[in-house]
């Protein structure tokens, strides 16, 4: 018997199957770590990003995700997600922070100013650019035809904006509350934008320790990606991985702290010393770069929540440019890869070219002068922000969570940027007031590009090519 069953399987109870397959081995390509890259390998890598970063803030972090998560596996995801959280929590540009921060982690200092650097010049170049050929040529049929297209498609941009910053924090009636009361601030009591994001911060302040249940839902341990709930998980291993330990220069050191701040604070003295002395405290760059230093410590929000805070600045206190131009700019500024903050090069730009300060003929080197200067003043903190306290963000990983202070500020700027739209809206539906006819054509844009972007998700450029093109269409055709 035992001869006849040799071979054979005796009956009994059934062998489990695994429940998963096991790993491959180590030396699998889809699980051996990658090559630590190379600074010239990172730097070509940012340059590239800065010259098709195109989408704004959720686009730029979704492609740099894409980019540098799946991809290249420079960083794992918990690890990318973490640098995000922090970057959130800044003012300023969240996807050029981001990208300095994963420089500096990868390539110390000079590897974030250089990352940083790279996703801004392009973009700067870009915007200096089209702004000298708006000046000298926005009167020409074609180009006021394209013009006349992208205005309505911006007013529907700043509310999708609204519709979707308000869809991620207004999870609770008195967030809702502090959103209405900021518009009600700002629309009919004309409130400066920096007091209401001190008031929504008091308001946090107190909500969070009475009623800290109000920032349950916006306060969550998910991390936001591209506006999107992203829950951490581990990928293949990366170059940082998530158990990676911190590098010697991204560790957490009193001095080394004294000095980032002692280099950022003694830039900016430099810079504006010389601006003083130059052209005096009146004097058009000493204001601008005056202005766009408190600019850049206010744009909690993005771009759009900031975008107020310069109308009110630039165009009705130091009146550098119109509330036309003022939207023409913002187009611009959508259409270019970088940072939509950079719209402020556009502003600049267009101050210095009417308020010439290096002579009659000095329209164009004032006004590139003014660009830059407004660009160095605009994104020096945030290279300070990332320098300082990157060290302190690698030191916390797993804890770093949106404030209560910071989901109340993001929802007053909720009502500030409604009421943005509505600005641009009554420019641009009503262009000689309320008591000139309304615009059908321009608001029948407007509404196909709010219908294209909420309801269909198309992309920002494709809708701003069709808007322009309608435009175009309707100045021969009218």
């Amino acid at each position: 018997m035992r001869t006849q069953n040799r071979g054979m399987r005796l009956p009994g109870p059934p062998v489990p199957e695994p429940l998963e397959a096991p790993p491959p081995p180590l030396e699998s390509p889809s699980l051996a770590p990658p090559e630590a890259p190379r600074f010239a390998q990172a730097l070509g890598f940012w340059l590239k990003l800065g010259f098709i970063s195109f989408g704004g803030p959720a686009g730029q972090i979704a492609l740099m995700h894409a980019e540098l998560v799946e991809r290249r596996r420079w960083i794992s995801e918990r690890r990318f997600l973490h640098a995000l959280n922090y970057c959130m929590l800044l003012p300023g540009p969240e996807a050029q922070q981001l990208a300095t921060y994963i420089g500096w982690l990868l390539h110390r200092g000079w590897g974030g100013i250089v990352a940083g650097l790279l996703f801004v010049l392009p973009s700067l170049a870009l915007l200096v650019l089209l702004s000298w050929v708006y000046v000298r040529f926005g009167d020409v049929p074609v180009v006021a035809g394209l013009f006349y297209g992208i205005k309505p498609a911006v007013t529907a941009l700043v509310l999708q904006a609204a519709h979707r910053i308000g869809g991620r924090v207004l999870t609770h009636p008195m967030l809702w509350a502090l959103a209405g009361a900021a518009f009600v601030a700002i629309f009919v009591g004309g409130v400066p934008f920096p007091a209401i994001v001190v008031a929504a911060a008091l308001a946090g302040v107190l909500l969070g320790r009475y009623r800290p249940q109000v920032f349950a839902a916006a306060g969550g341990g998910a991390a936001a990606h591209g506006g999107q709930a992203v829950p951490a998980r581990r990928g293949p291993p990366a170059v940082i991985d998530d158990d990676t330990p911190t590098p010697p220069h991204a560790r957490w050191h009193r001095g080394r702290l004294l000095r980032v701040l002692a280099v950022g604070a003694g830039l900016w003295l430099a810079v504006m010393g010389a601006l003083l002395a130059l052209h005096g405290p009146q004097g058009l760059l000493v204001q601008m770069g005056w202005f766009f230093t408190k600019a850049a410590l206010l744009t909690f929000g993005g771009a759009y929540a900031v975008l107020p805070y310069v109308y009110q600045g630039a165009v009705e206190h130091h009146q550098w440019l119109s509330a036309t131009q003022m939207i023409d700019g913002l187009a611009l500024g959508e259409t270019t890869p970088g940072p939509l903050i950079m719209v402020v090069a556009f502003v600049a730009f267009l101050g210095g070219w009417f308020q010439p300060v290096f002579g009659v003929d000095s329209a164009l080197a004032t006004g590139v002068a003014a660009a830059l200067v407004v660009t160095f003043f605009t994104f020096l903190p945030s290279f300070v922000f990332i320098l300082a306290g990157g060290p302190l963000v690698e030191a916390t990983h797993g804890r770093l969570g949106f404030t209560a202070p910071l989901a109340a500020i993001t929802a007053a700027v909720v009502g500030v940027i409604v009421n943005l739209a509505l600005f641009f809206a009554y420019h641009v539906l009503w262009p000689q007031g309320f008591g000139g006819p309304f615009d059908a054509a321009s608001a029948c844009i407007a509404l196909g590009a709010a219908v294209a972007l909420m309801r269909f998700k198309l992309g920002v450029l494709p809708v701003l090519a069709g808007c322009a093109l309608a435009g175009l269409l309707w100045q021969l055709l009218a």
